[in-house]
């Protein structure tokens, strides 16, 4: 059991660490061997087509960073919880949370109690509950169009300055084990085996947040959560799917859409929100 939570811990402290230093290698690949490398032409500084991909790929940057960052601010804890319950190290709950009563769940690693908790993020380092599920949707959507671009991108620039074809679709499955094997025999630089490597990482974390993005949005829709889906919990939802949307992404969610602004109510004269 200690174990298991020295592992937890861990993880949530490293997966944070990992986000901030993927973003930061994807932020200095575009601007400095990409972009230039693709879209510059020899002896101009700035372009239409460099100020085009420029702006697109720090507006996605901004936005999953930022929605991120309300993810975080945003926490789904319950102001009004003064019991918190103590887990035993013999406690048969194989999960890392206590489900209570009312929606309410007690999470070991956050040890807080979560309002209405659909999981613990490891890559934010806390729970996603009804107040911040939907930055945390916005935030997978943003960081699946940001790795899918930096896949495009990538792609372009290994064509362009290694001479790398990818028309054969067998290319790409082949990619991999082929720079790892050129690269230890010293036939190839050690950027050329580092860019594979990122496509590699940006397709595996663009299609996993595509995944948990269409995910969140259907229990959200039923009115359900990943802990009770978890549990083979049946929820009987009285609301529709456009209640259950409104009520999880607000009443200004198209601004929402475009910019890491807060959509969901704030709460009123010191009270939790409805969900409470």
């Amino acid at each position: 059991m200690y174990i298991r939570m020295f592992k937890l811990r861990l993880l949530n402290a490293i997966a944070p660490a990992y986000f901030f230093t993927a973003t930061m290698v994807t932020f200095v690949l575009h601007f400095y061997f990409f972009i230039p490398a693709i879209f510059q032409a020899p002896g101009t500084r700035l372009n239409g087509a460099t100020l085009v991909h420029s702006a697109v790929i720090l507006y996605l940057m901004l936005n999953a960073l930022g929605n991120y960052l309300m993810t975080i601010r945003d926490s789904a804890e319950s102001a009004n919880e003064n019991v918190i319950p103590v887990c035993s190290p013999d406690c048969p709950d194989k999960v890392d949370a206590h489900y209570l009563l009312n929606g309410r769940h007690f999470c070991k690693l956050c040890k807080k109690v979560i309002l209405k908790r659909d999981h613990h993020c490891f890559f934010t380092g806390n729970c996603i509950g009804n107040r911040n599920m939907r930055y945390f949707i916005m935030f997978c959507i943003y960081t699946s169009c940001t790795c899918l671009y930096s896949l495009v991108l990538g792609v372009a620039y290994l064509t362009v300055e290694y001479s790398i074809s990818f028309e054969n679709p067998l290319t790409f499955l082949t990619l991999l084990p082929l720079s790892t094997g050129y690269f230890f025999l010293g036939t190839i630089p050690g950027l050329q085996f580092f860019l594979v490597l990122m496509l590699y990482v940006w397709l595996g974390i663009g299609l996993t947040c595509a995944g948990f993005c269409l995910q969140q949005v259907l229990l959200v829709a039923r009115g359900q959560t990943w802990c009770q889906l978890r549990r083979g919990q049946l929820v009987e939802n009285q609301s529709s799917w456009r209640v259950n949307l409104s009520d999880v992404f607000g009443s200004r969610w198209v601004l929402g859409l475009f910019l890491p602004v807060q959509t969901v109510e704030a709460p009123l004269g010191g009270t939790t929100h409805k969900h409470d």
